[in-house]
């Protein structure tokens, strides 16, 4: 069985002995010289330093191929994306040049990811539209208390905004409908317009009948 040549083999020879390939130009050597400087020995593995300073242990693309697979068909894999399979990689600490590619192409002859990527709609989640809110447009009110009697004020009563988390608060003497009716004139509607919704546990003081 012939053993595959690592791709980093002249790059690893260079770190760790200081020899350059006979076979090849100058050109290709002050390359390999260049691109050795991303590049750190610590025997017996070659790691290669990313712009993020982070070190990633160089592997052979048949290595490579194996880890690929653990990360996206093995039991544990997920059989995710490309991308997502490639950040798995990545996280476990290997690198090798071609690995967006071969996790591409490992995941365009995944039987089990072509079936995960083309359900009928039948067997789709149901999309559920998002509300979008502006700031101010749905409140929140309820009552404090009661607690001990504070200059006649046994109540507090707060409304905090959905978006931005704003509070309005008074505090009163006690916990009824009109009190809520004057509260939401002079602390809300007036200050911040009349809101798309009130959001309350639907107790009788919120209820203006």
């Amino acid at each position: 069985m012939i053993q595959e040549t690592p791709w980093f083999a002249d790059i690893a020879n260079f770190k760790a002995i200081g020899e350059l390939p006979t076979n090849t130009n100058k050109y290709m050597r002050r390359k390999l010289i260049k691109d050795a400087k991303y590049y750190i020995w610590d025997e017996p593995y070659l790691f290669k330093k990313c712009a993020d300073g982070i070190l990633q242990r160089c592997i052979s693309h048949g290595e490579g191929q194996e880890v690929l697979w653990k990360c996206h068909g093995s039991a544990y894999g997920g059989h995710f994306s490309g991308e997502r399979t490639v950040a798995k990689v990545l996280q476990c600490g290997f690198y090798w040049p071609s690995i967006f590619k071969d996790a591409k192409d490992l995941v365009s002859r995944c039987a089990e990811r072509q079936r995960a990527g083309n359900l009928p709609r039948n067997n789709e989640m149901p999309q559920r539209f998002i509300m979008e809110l502006e700031l101010f447009d749905v409140w929140g009110i309820d009552f404090m208390g009661p607690f001990p009697s504070s200059y006649s004020n046994s109540y507090i009563l707060v409304a905090v905004d959905y978006v931005s988390k704003w509070v309005e608060a008074i505090a009163i003497a006690t916990n009824d409908n009109k009190v809520v009716m004057s509260f939401l004139r002079k602390n809300i509607f007036s200050r911040f317009g009349v809101p798309k919704a009130l959001i309350s546990d639907g107790g009788t003081h919120f209820c203006n009948k």
